[in-house]
């Protein structure tokens, strides 16, 4: 990720005069061009820019001495990986400037190779039952017969051979594709976040060029999070810290309505597992930078490349203003085709948003013949509708359109026998179809993408520091209301939260949170997690030091108290662990109201203690009054009951809390993936190192521990606990991870029967099947989740909850937590 710079020295020959002088570079490295102090352009061969263009015809009075700087980074637009795209970087891999030369650029043969690309495309693609492959055909034909490639003078009329075709006009009905500059950059990916900020500023820069000489050129943005190193709203923060010259061109264009911010939120985030807290501040965050930045906030959601969109997304998006929805990503579906590409989608309180996948499936087109034609005939709602996005640019590493990409396109703008293609924006394109849609399918509840399951457990540190950082936001912020509510000199720490708010929001763009990023992008995600709980602990205490601070004063005479806070709105009693004056482990039982405070003195016993009970065969019962459970001795469930009904939970013969391990060699993603034939490599873990101890024998808390070999040489270590008046059973399991592509998950049969199985998601619970009726069916064969997973028939279930897991399955009566 080093940065080589470049000084470059030109003197353009007097002789050229007239002629379009162009400094041309070519190098497997991204490079950006600076003149005076300022960029101006990006250059990557893989994204087809390679030449800025110094002058369109050079006059006398132009300098023909110029000074240019070229600032070259050792990555290409796909990270420094070797051998394969998604391959990790590789430290010695070595960047080379092939060429760096001075040269006369040719527009009328430039322009004539355009021509006839378009026309031979045409010929090749519109099939021999359409006259127009014939006429194109000829056209081009005829072309190459006038042409002399030694004569320029005979150009022209080559080019109006071609200029004859192309004005030949479509119908009124023909299909229209609004044609949308888009330049898809991932926030850190095969590269850490500060290469992204070089990657927009390349890729901005070079939007900005192409402006100026495109006035019909228009540019829809969807990155926000660029200004304040990785603080601001990201990209376009970034570029105004770092690059206020082009930021403030940007913004001349954004106020010409060419360069056109989308999104809504601060990263174009994972659509599954970030909280419903979370994706509110996702909005909030990006909705209130649009305002202050551009004067509105954004009607269109833009997330074209996220992994699954959860069903409660419709309700959150018209909470936030936003009522369209742009995506494509549910093209890339393993198992079924999605039956739509514009359709309303129904959240699961009926909300409902206006949804466009581009038919073309991309979101990175290059404005060719092959692809018009695709994105018509690949529209699932023709009739419906007769408009439809194209969205041109290369992406994923940056690099955007292309003067080639724009030409391209003015030659289809009205072309019988092409759609018509109009440079356009995303309101005009949602506008014209809002306009369509009396006739448009409704699809209700979640849109889920078969591929990528493995995003759901994929980097299990990440998974924990995410779920851990969003409660300990929840709760300072529930703390530092409360203590301003109280009155007195407490200040509400709003600047600390907002910043530590984007910190973690950041961590949720879509290649981030799902693990399916490098390792030095999961190094700097750990530490801003750190960072996190640092300074949420320290407002934290900031907090209840105003909230309880005479509380919290030890009284002359009295016992040692412990103050317990509840930051949830219901009451709750549990047994707690607190340190004595010896520094020793006690505990206590305590009932704590809603969004309330105890002071706990001396221990509370509880009606009836927990009773531990270790059995001839090594095996160790465990009952509270509540429920009773039976462990054999490799720590698994034999037997979970209720004790006022007696009703049993796992079936005769069967084993909870067992843990399973299965082969993970995907088709090719790997961090991504597991592929449904990794449920027929399934190995129980039988392996024990530790038998099942008692830890606690009772009273307030009962426990017992274990230790398991995963694999080859992984550890596993459980303590199951049971606390007095407890409804449910704990187990703290710690993982010494060393196994390659293998898949740990922990099985709960249960005798329970139900079709279906209920999964919490953000502020809701979404239901799916239990059995594999149909390929929609069992192509959720390994779904997400967030804190719990319910299988109930009426009167009676039981439910599997985690603090930091979000892959899971249910099918038939067996629950899974992947771990």
């Amino acid at each position: 990720w080093e940065t080589c710079w470049f000084k470059v020295e030109l003197s353009i020959p007097p002789a050229w005069a007239g002629r379009e002088v162009h400094f041309f570079w070519e190098s497997d490295g991204e490079g950006m061009v600076w003149r005076d102090g300022q960029p101006v352009q990006g250059l990557t061969k893989e994204g087809e820019k390679t030449s800025y263009i110094l002058t369109s015809s050079l006059k006398e009075t132009e300098p023909h001495s110029v000074t240019l700087y070229v600032e070259l980074a050792c990555n290409g637009l796909f990270g420094a990986g070797k051998g394969s795209m998604i391959a990790p970087p590789d430290p010695d891999r070595r960047f080379t400037l092939s060429k760096a030369e001075l040269v006369i650029f040719n527009r009328d043969v430039y322009e004539l190779l355009v021509d006839l690309e378009i026309l031979l495309d045409m010929a090749q693609l519109l099939g021999e039952e359409n006259q127009r492959s014939f006429q194109a055909l000829y056209t081009a034909n005829q072309m190459v017969n006038v042409c002399d490639v030694t004569d320029s003078s005979t150009f022209p009329a080559a080019r109006d051979l071609a200029a004859a075709i192309f004005s030949q006009r479509n119908g009124e009905s023909q299909h229209t594709i609004h044609a949308v500059g888009h330049c898809h950059i991932d926030s850190a990916w095969l590269w850490p976040y500060e290469e992204t900020i070089r990657k927009c500023a390349r890729s901005w820069a070079t939007v900005v060029c192409l402006m100026e000489s495109n006035p019909e050129f228009t540019f829809a943005c969807s990155q926000l999070w660029l200004v304040s190193v990785l603080w601001q709203a990201q990209q376009f923060e970034w570029v105004r810290s770092w690059y206020p010259g082009l930021y403030a061109r940007i913004q001349d264009f954004v106020a010409k309505g060419q360069f056109v911010p989308v999104g809504g939120t601060w990263v174009e985030m994972d659509g599954n597992l970030p909280s419903g807290e979370s994706m509110v501040r996702q909005f909030l965050q990006g909705q209130r930078f649009f305002q202050e930045q551009f004067g509105r906030i954004c009607s269109e959601f833009w997330l074209p490349d996220t992994f699954g969109y959860s069903a409660q997304l419709p309700q959150l998006m018209r909470g936030c203003g936003i009522r369209r929805f742009l995506t494509q990503k549910l093209s890339w579906n393993l198992v079924n085709t999605f039956p739509h590409h514009t359709f309303f989608w129904e959240g699961i309180d009926g909300s409902r948003v206006l949804t466009h996948f581009p038919p073309g499936d991309s979101y990175g087109m290059h404005g060719r013949v092959e692809e018009m034609l695709k994105t018509v005939k690949n529209n699932k709602d023709k009739g419906r509708v007769n408009h439809s996005a194209f969205l041109f640019g290369f992406g994923d590493g940056g690099g955007g359109p292309t003067q080639k990409m724009l030409d391209r396109m003015k030659r289809m703008s009205d072309t019988d026998g092409l759609p018509r293609v109009q440079i356009s924006t995303p309101d005009r394109l949602f506008s014209v179809l809002e306009k369509e849609s009396s006739q448009l399918g409704t699809w209700v509840g979640e849109l889920f993408l078969e591929l990528h399951n493995g995003t759901y457990t994929t980097q299990a540190q990440i998974k924990k520091g995410n779920r851990e950082c969003e409660r300990i936001l929840h709760d300072v912020e529930i703390l530092s209301a409360l203590a301003l509510a109280r009155g007195g000199t407490f200040q509400y720490p709003a600047s600390q939260l907002q910043q530590l708010w984007r910190l973690l929001l950041l961590n949720q763009f879509h290649d981030v949170l799902p693990g399916s990023c490098i390792q030095l992008v999961v190094e700097d995600a750990l530490r801003y997690y750190a960072e996190i709980r640092r300074a949420g602990a320290r407002l934290q205490e900031e907090a209840v030091q105003s909230l309880c601070g005479d509380l919290l004063q030890p009284k002359v005479g009295s016992t040692e108290s412990t103050l317990v806070l509840n930051t949830l709105p219901w009451e709750r009693t549990e047994v707690i662990s607190r340190t004595g004056p010896a520094g020793t482990e006690t505990l206590a039982l305590v009932t704590v109201p809603s969004m309330g405070y105890a002071i706990v003195k001396e221990p509370l016993l509880p009606p009836q203690p927990v009773a531990v009970r270790k059995q001839e065969d090594g095996s160790i019962a465990m009952e509270n009054g509540v429920i009773a459970v039976c462990l054999d001795t490799m720590g698994r469930l034999t037997s979970l009951q209720l004790v006022d009904s007696q009703r049993e939970s796992v079936p005769d013969g069967c084993y909870a809390n067992q843990f399973a391990l299965f082969d993970d060699v995907p088709l090719y993603w790997d961090a991504w993936d597991v592929m449904d034939y990794h449920l027929e490599t399934r190995k129980p873990v039988t392996t024990l190192l530790k038998p099942l101890e008692i830890s606690l024998a009772g009273g307030l808390r009962g426990s017992a521990s274990f230790s398991l070999q995963i694999g080859k040489s992984s550890i596993l270590t459980q303590e199951i606990i049971l606390d007095a008046k407890c409804p449910y059973l704990r187990f703290l399991t710690q993982v010494e991870w060393r196994e390659a592509h293998k898949f740990l998950k922990v099985e709960f049969p249960l005798l329970v029967r139900s079709t279906n199985a209920t999964y919490e998601i953000q502020f809701g619970h979404l239901q799916r099947p239990t059995h594999w009726n149909t390929s929609w069916d069992w192509a959720r064969f390994e779904v997400w989740a967030h804190k719990w997973l319910d299988l109930s028939e009426h009167g009676f279930g039981v439910a599997l909850l985690n603090d930091c897991k979000y892959g899971a399955s249910a099918h038939g009566n067996v629950l899974s937590l992947s771990l």
